[in-house]
Formats: C-alpha cells, structure tokens, sequence
C-alpha cells in the first residue's frame, strides 16, 4: 500500500519504521526541517508506566493520580481561551468517567507493550539512545508512602513491577541523592528506562529510509481528504491533491484541525511543558537512572553525559514566552536531589518549551478515524516516548486489519 504519514516526531518516526517494516511504500510529511524537532525534542525522556509519568494521563482515575501527585493545582492557565476551558471541564469530568478504570488497564498494557517493542527495536538495529535503567520515585515522608498504597495497588494490578524501597536502599540504588533533602522511602521500578527521545526518533528515521521510506521536509499539510484519501501540501505548484491509499497522522495538536472538515471532532490541547538540560559533573553526584519528585511533578533523568530536569504544564500559554518561576523550580529541584551533579552555570545549558499533545483522558487514539483510509496515532502527551513504538505497531496491524498483540480498544476515536 502507498501510506502517507504526517508528522516525523518519534511517533511518526515510529510508525514509518513498523510500516516500511511490513513492506509499505512510505511518504512522511513534516512541516519541520528535520525530524523530532517539536514535542520529542527535549522532552523527560521515561520509558516507564504511564501512572509514573507525571503529566502523561493528567485526567485519569482521579483518585489514584491525587494519591500519586497531590491535590495541588495541577495545570497553570495563562490566556487560556474558551476552547482551552472546555478541555479542562472534560479534563476534570475524566476522573469521574466509568471508562476510565478501562483506560488505565489499556494505558497499562500499552506501556508494558511499547518498552518491550521499544528494546527489541534497538537491539535489532543495534541503536544506542543514551538509555539507563530503573526508574525511582522519592517519598518526602511516610505520610506520603501510606497515601501511595492503593496506587502501588493498582499498578501492581496492572503487571507492573514496582517496589517500595526504605530511604537507605533508595540512596543505594541513587547514590547521588543529597543527605540534606528528607527522604522517607520510595517505589521503584527496576524495568522503567530513560533516554534520548531525539536521538532514537532519528535513528529510526534512518532505519525506515534504509526500508524504503522517504521523509519529505518543510513540507506543510494542509488539508487531508477521505475516498479517494488524499493530501494537499502547501505551496505545491501543480496545486492538486498528492492521492494514497491511507494515510496516518502522527501530527500532534495539528491533528484534530486536519481532521475538523471532515467532521471528526479530537479534543486535543497543548500542554507546555519545560526541560533543563545540563553537562555532566560530577558521576558519583549525578542520577544513575530516572528520578521522578511527586511533590514538585519534576523528572530527573541521566541521558549520556548531560543530566536532564523536566516538569511543569501551561495550558493556553501559545506565545512562547518562558515562565521563569517554572524554570527555577525545575533548577531548586535539581540542584537539591543532586548538588554538585550538573554544571548549571555552564554555557552549554540548553532550556527548552515544548508543547505536549494530550487528549483529557490522557491516553491516545489509536486507529481508525472514522473515515475511510484515515488514521490515527496521535494525543501521547507526556508519554509518546513511552507509548511510541508499541503504538506504531498496533496502528500498523489495525491497518492492515490484523489483531494488534494488546487490546487497546479503549484508546479507540470513538470514546470522543
């Protein structure tokens, strides 16, 4: 089949991979000039499950995210407009939904698919991301930790290893964790990774390309069409609409506008999120693996010699313009798990913004959009690392009308 695929962040990356795989004649569309240049960029970098990710199902199973994250105001709104307000209602509505215990059983499986599908990949193309392993989440105080229990419940319910470890094992297993930052304890997930996000959605752009694929650049989509399904690219001089026999969009945000005239409706919003990403200084300071703070939602993570600070959430904010109270927050945090870790004051400190696709359930859709040779792999938020590859080929066995290994029919368009 001819497949067109918009977006080349490390979804589209993905999903071009498992289709060239399959023996697809493939065309990606990116309005960017390279790929993962928006929200894979800098991201967090987890490889870990979706309930351990902060942000990456902001809107599920209420109870269980306060246990995990705290009842703190979870979103900062700045000019949020009308349609921003509706996500959030739906957002908030989403907790109390009867499918979500569904979804969360779907996200569970999608993880544990994704890392798998994730591993087997590198290992076959012998691709090497600046991965680490285990993922620790630390607990201020034993209040904190008897808070936790129903939600170490539910993810054990779900097959995930996780173990409560006290404060001496957890600074064994991060032997850089400052003595002067109160530690009661913390969960541990010796399976979950962390890694360039960046680096791997190149990397599988190569090895698509070396399939046969072919990423076309600075190339904007501006409108899709269904039977015959077809593309309109901007600025195309014979002005006529480019025609496949599917096409998948991967596109974040810009997704729900492709699909609007043709009358399917994605609730889709941007989350900003930040990234502090800095030298190495100091090994026996520095992160070994992930390390995750619930009071502040902030991740550490080690990617190779940089140590990468991730966190906060703006939903409205479309200018920009950085929030500097978010930023030093995402500095006070690490440089108080890990002083001495990081040259924050080094010229090579790099600060990104970046927008996260999130749909207000938190998972994706997967598959079909409703329309005729049109679908769907898009709305990961602060997951798409950790959902990408098991996504890419669960959409490319729906395709083709295969059963995909996990059922995540859950995750389908429809519940929109």
């Amino acid at each position: 089949m001819q497949i067109a695929i918009v977006g080349a962040g490390i979804v589209g990356a993905a999903t071009a991979h498992e289709l060239a795989i399959d023996g697809h004649d493939v065309t990606v569309f990116e309005q960017r000039s390279a790929a993962a240049e928006e929200a894979s960029f800098a991201n967090a970098g987890l490889l870990s499950p979706a309930l351990l990710i902060p942000w990456a199902a902001p809107g599920l199973g209420g109870g269980l995210r306060r246990q995990l994250w705290g009842a703190q105001a979870t979103l900062r709104l700045g000019g949020a407009g009308r349609a921003d307000l509706a996500w959030l209602w739906q957002w908030r509505r989403a907790a109390r939904a009867p499918n979500a215990p569904a979804t969360l059983a779907a996200l569970a499986r999608l993880g544990e698919y994704s890392l798998a599908r994730t591993r087997q990949t590198a290992a076959e193309m012998g691709m090497e991301a600046e991965t680490s392993r285990g993922t620790l989440l630390l607990l201020r105080t034993s209040q904190e930790q008897e808070q936790l229990e129903p939600a170490l419940r539910a993810l054990r319910d779900a097959g995930v290893v996780v173990n409560a470890v006290d404060a001496d094992m957890a600074r064994l297993i991060e032997p850089g964790l400052s003595p002067e930052v109160p530690l009661a304890g913390a969960l541990h997930t010796p399976d979950g990774e962390s890694g360039n996000c960046r680096l791997f959605a190149q990397m599988l752009r190569y090895a698509a390309q070396e399939r046969g694929a072919r990423f076309v650049f600075q190339s904007r989509v501006q409108a899709i069409g269904s039977a015959p399904t077809s593309l309109r690219i901007a600025g195309n001089a014979a002005g006529q609409p480019r025609r496949f026999d599917a096409v998948v969009l991967c596109a974040g945000t810009s997704t729900a506008s492709l699909l609007r005239p043709l009358g399917c409706t994605l609730p889709v919003r941007a989350l900003h999120g930040y990234s502090i990403s800095a030298p190495l200084r100091d090994e026996c300071h520095a992160p070994q693996g992930a390390v995750i703070d619930p009071h502040h939602r902030v991740t550490i993570t080690r990617q190779g010699q940089r140590v990468r600070v991730a966190g906060g959430a703006e939903l409205g904010r479309g200018d920009g313009a950085h929030h500097e109270p978010t930023l030093q927050k995402l500095y006070h945090t690490l440089s108080g798990w890990f002083p001495g870790g990081a040259q924050l004051s080094s010229t090579q400190v790099q600060v990104w913004r970046g927008a996260r696709p999130t749909l207000p359930d938190g998972g994706p859709v997967l598959g079909a959009s409703g329309m005729p040779g049109v679908w769907v792999n898009a709305g990961h938020g602060a997951a798409g690392w950790a959902q990408a590859c098991g996504s890419a080929r669960i959409v490319a066995d729906l395709l083709m009308h295969r059963e995909p290994a996990v059922d995540v029919q859950a995750l389908a368009m429809r519940r929109f």
